[in-house]
């Protein structure tokens, strides 16, 4: 009987669970291993995150969004953690927060995750390039939520591509 092929997110997922029994992150123990294998994650997703935000910039926000990174940087919980983020001028005028995708390796932290401004926490068991592009559908799920979430805390007319449309039609 062939054993079929474990779809990528089930895959990192027992990356992610086999490492929490086993103490380790990939390969590391100690956390300076850990913190320079996720500053090599955050590297590797990075291409990843900008074609997530690149995407929504592109169909919804009609290309007037701004992406700003900070590459793995020390977090104020004195863990590392590195941030893309897409601003554009109705979310800046409505002061509501950016979309966010942040890597993070809290100080208290067994290993790493990815969050998003206002969505929760998902594994981040990268230590390939191809398991960083498998990451993209992960990545677009919070940017998409993110963006979701921020129209909620507004509404509807954060975003160009409704507004825009709505215009045209009049």
């Amino acid at each position: 009987m062939n054993t079929p092929t474990a779809p990528e997110h089930t895959a990192a997922l027992l990356r992610h669970f086999t490492d929490l029994r086993d103490g380790t992150h990939g390969d590391a123990v100690s956390r300076g291993d850990k913190e320079r294998i996720f500053a090599q994650a955050a590297t590797l997703l990075a291409p990843y995150a900008r074609q997530a935000l690149e995407e929504i910039d592109t169909h919804l926000l009609l290309g007037t969004g701004e992406i700003e990174a900070t590459g793995p940087r020390r977090s104020p919980d004195g863990g590392v953690d590195a941030l893309w983020a897409l601003s554009w001028p109705e979310q800046r005028a409505a002061a509501v927060a950016p979309i966010v995708i942040r890597a993070f390796y809290g100080a208290g932290f067994h290993h790493p995750h990815l969050q998003g401004g206002t969505v929760g926490e998902w594994p981040l068991n990268v230590f390939t390039p191809e398991q960083a592009a498998a990451e993209l559908p992960t990545l677009r799920a919070i940017a998409t939520a993110d963006l979701h979430n921020l129209v909620f805390q507004r509404d509807y007319r954060i975003i160009p591509a409704v507004t825009r449309e709505q215009h045209d039609r009049a």
